[in-house]
């Protein structure tokens, strides 16, 4: 066991955040620590590591376990050395080693003859090379490119970068320490795409084990094997990803929400049986009885009150036309840096389009400029009738910081009831007293539910969304996605939350070279396209290279220039009339002739393969299912013939070459 909770109770003030839990990690999990917001996942990281102390039990932790803690109070650390200095900072001792050695060097090389300094040197040389230290900078690079730095990056000093790029610099920190347990919360907000990508392979291959706090159920699905959750001041293990958990949760709540009723029916039984006997002095006795049992009882919780499964609905007041929004020509740039250029594209009426790729690529920008939030060159109409509502971080200075959330939900104009608008706000996590704050108090994250819940509320019939998710847990996204999959109008969202936009998406956008491309069908279908795509690439490399070094062996067997003596003349004279020459002459005559139809065959069929793999990237193409699984057939078709030709122009090769040897 790396480390652990033994009948832990923890409490804060009056209220108490766990009882009696007891939890144990082995070496090599991968734990997925879910809950919903405020149940105390954060706390108990916390505890684990020593930094609260529990009211009852014990924390029980390996003298020789090695612990990394990533959190969002790292976020105070500062320094002006360079992002590569910080996460270089993970191997101290052979930095310091590093140091030795060359002042070592120095010595050495002011007195070569002092043999003790030589074998301490050696030494220090040989510690070296056994900590892999000569490789410590290329690794250090490598993570923090998969994060999403680039080499550019490297250099700059660590205070110039916003708090999420900070925190993967951090996070680079500490997976490159290799500790025995890492305790990750929240690691990937603020990441895009190709970093949390990169993130979930790693950590699936890493030696120690992980416990991660996470809102991305793709991600948990993806790198875990067991999900802890922390529910009703308890914690409850299953051994499976998250949707073996969503299974097993759902049987485990029908299970306790049949004993929690029945043990309903037994107390009222019993309290009926009192108060009907508690007065005759002949049942007075049985009557203080079951008293006196229902006070020993264990009663059970209701599992719904927690967290009642409330739906969001929201309505549309007017049909827009077809066309929602047209982009013509559309650039845009900041200084030297250019975000689209010459760019196309239109939303139609029923789009549901998930804007995605990595960060800096322009998503947000495109969506200020559809929104009329941002200046660019271009063309951006709008379509008949349409109404729209945008979301995104900025929006909170719009909110009226002396409105309580009730009264800033009120001015949307939705014609909702008070009670219908505290409803919608508890799935937003606003509950009992907490609709009642002033909009001033609230955190950053509060405000920006209010501001998410006055857009969903709107009327519009087109909703412009900026990462929807980033402050709200698994089930307020769930009604989320249950929200805008009934949702009679379009829209159009960035998110890096591939569950969310798995979940909502018809459509998928990608800035790529600068143009927006687009993707009929939902992320998933997108992602096998991308796979198919990078493997044909893969595929076409290998074939040209394959080609290339036929042509080289080819030309080097041209070029041979040989010089013969009278000897090596007289032998061939004396030896080019016997039967056996003549037959292998003919046989080179006739093998050269199928090496070379081999060639025009390869050349025709090769510009085939082309013509088909480009058609599998046309819009036209893989827009259309049925016209898609026909190139897709005609292409493998093609490589199939292909790639037997190619073996036959190898093997006639072959051929020739042991004529041309044989006749020598």
């Amino acid at each position: 066991m790396l480390a652990g909770l033994q009948n832990v109770t923890f409490e804060f003030g009056a209220r108490t955040i766990l009882r009696d839990a007891t939890w144990h990690i082995q070496p090599n999990e991968r734990i997925g620590l879910i809950g919903y917001n405020g149940t105390g996942k954060s706390t108990l990281l916390k505890l684990l590591v020593g930094e609260y102390q529990p009211s009852e039990g014990s924390v029980e932790r390996s003298r020789t376990t090695t612990m990394g803690y990533l959190h969002q109070d790292l976020l105070s650390f500062d320094t002006n050395g360079s992002i590569l200095s910080v996460a270089l900072g993970a191997f101290e001792n052979v930095l310091t080693l590093e140091k030795e050695i060359e002042e070592l060097g120095k010595q050495l090389e002011k007195t070569p003859e002092n043999v003790e300094l030589l074998h301490t040197y050696s030494d220090k040389l040989h510690e070296m090379d056994v900590l892999d230290g000569y490789n410590i900078h290329h690794r250090t690079e490598e993570v923090l490119q998969g994060l999403g730095f680039s080499n550019a990056d490297l250099q700059r000093p660590f205070r110039e970068f916003s708090g999420g790029w900070r925190m993967r610099v951090l996070l680079a920190k500490m997976i490159l320490q290799q500790p025995d347990l890492l305790l990750l919360d929240e690691p990937t907000n603020h990441m895009d795409l190709p970093s949390i990508e990169w993130l979930e392979k790693y950590l699936q291959h890493y030696q120690g084990s992980v416990v991660i706090v996470s809102h991305d159920k793709y991600f948990l699905n993806r790198m875990v094997t067991k999900i802890v959750e922390v529910y009703q001041k308890e914690l409850h293990v299953y051994n499976g990803n998250y949707s073996f958990y969503e299974t097993e949760k759902e049987m485990r709540v029908e299970l306790a929400q049949r004993a929690f009723e029945n043990q309903q029916d037994y107390i009222r039984q019993q309290e009926r049986f009192i108060e009907r006997f508690k007065a005759k002095a002949s049942k007075a006795a049985a009557a203080q009885s079951a008293m006196k049992r229902l006070d020993k009882l264990d009663r059970l919780e209701d599992v719904e009150i927690e967290r009642p499964n409330i739906k969001i609905n929201f309505r549309i007041d007017k049909t827009p036309g077809k066309v929602l929004v047209t982009l013509k020509d559309i650039h845009k740039n900041f200084g030297e840096i250019t975000i689209v250029d010459h760019a196309n594209a239109e939303i139609e009426r029923g789009d549901k389009i998930a804007l995605i790729g990595a960060n800096g690529k322009g998503k947000s920008t495109l969506l200020r400029i559809i929104a009329g939030a941002e200046t660019f060159e271009g063309e951006r109409n709008w379509g008949h009738n349409v109404e729209e509502s945008f979301y995104a971080q900025h929006q909170l200075e719009a909110l009226d910081v002396n409105n309580t959330v009730l009264d800033e939900m009120k001015l949307c104009g939705s014609q909702k009831t008070e009670l219908e608008l505290r409803v919608l706000l508890g799935c937003f996590l606003f509950s009992g007293d907490d609709v009642d704050k002033k909009i001033k108090v609230l955190s950053g994250g509060e405000k920006a539910r209010v501001a998410l819940a006055k857009t969903i509320v709107s009327k519009a019939n087109f909703l412009m969304l900026d990462e929807p998710t980033n402050h709200l847990d698994m089930h307020s996204c769930d009604l989320l996605i249950d929200a805008l999959n009934k949702y009679e109008g379009s829209f159009i969202l960035v998110s890096h939350d591939r569950y969310f936009i798995s979940k909502t998406a018809n459509k998928i956008w990608e800035i790529d070279d600068h143009k927006v491309k687009e993707f009929k069908g939902g992320y998933e279908e997108w992602v096998e396209w991308k796979e198919r795509m990078a493997e044909r690439e893969t595929m076409a490399v290998n074939r040209d290279k394959k080609q290339d070094d036929r042509k080289q062996m080819t030309d080097d067997s041209k070029n041979k220039e040989v010089v013969p003596n009278n000897k090596t003349v007289n032998s061939q004279l004396s030896s080019v009339n016997s039967p056996i020459n003549k037959e292998s002459k003919k046989e080179l005559q006739k093998q050269q002739r199928n090496f070379q139809q081999l060639e025009e065959k390869i050349a025709a069929v090769t510009k085939r393969s082309k013509e088909l793999e480009a058609s599998l990237s046309d819009p036209a193409v893989y827009s259309d299912k049925n016209k898609f699984i026909q190139a897709e057939a005609d292409y493998k078709k093609s490589m199939q013939e292909l790639s037997s030709l190619n073996k036959q122009y190898e093997e006639t090769f072959e051929k020739i070459v042991a004529l041309e040897a044989g006749m020598k």
